[in-house]
């Protein structure tokens, strides 16, 4: 091939092997921010203690029952139940960590009565 033919397949070339190296450098700085963030660390031992914070949290608003706990990820569990307080369910989303990082909490709406009754 000739110098010119090179010359233009290399300049042709550029933008395609440009996006490629933005693309390797993105890949590399998001490597290198998750080894800076380091592994999360396993809860999965504190399921018990999310239990009973969760609980006490909700606590506040009536009744509690646990539904499930469940290890969401390595270092985060969810704890699911429901509360009453006269008549009033709710039911409520708990996430732990190391302590409770969230916590979410809705009515449940009574069933209507059936119609024409």
């Amino acid at each position: 091939m000739k110098p010119a033919g090179i010359l233009l397949l290399l300049f042709a070339s550029a933008p395609l092997l440009g996006g490629c190296v933005a693309s390797i450098a993105a890949n590399a700085v998001d490597m290198a921010v998750r080894t800076a963030q380091g592994q999360p660390q396993n809860n999965e031992q504190l399921q018990p203690t999310a239990g009973e914070a969760c609980r006490a949290r909700a606590a506040q608003y009536g009744t509690v029952r646990i539904i499930d706990v469940e290890q969401h990820t390595a270092s985060e569990i969810i704890v699911w139940g429901t509360t009453e307080n006269a008549g009033v369910r709710q039911s409520f989303k708990c996430t732990f960590a190391t302590k409770i990082v969230g916590f979410k909490l809705r009515t449940i709406a009574r069933p209507r009565p059936p119609a024409g009754g």
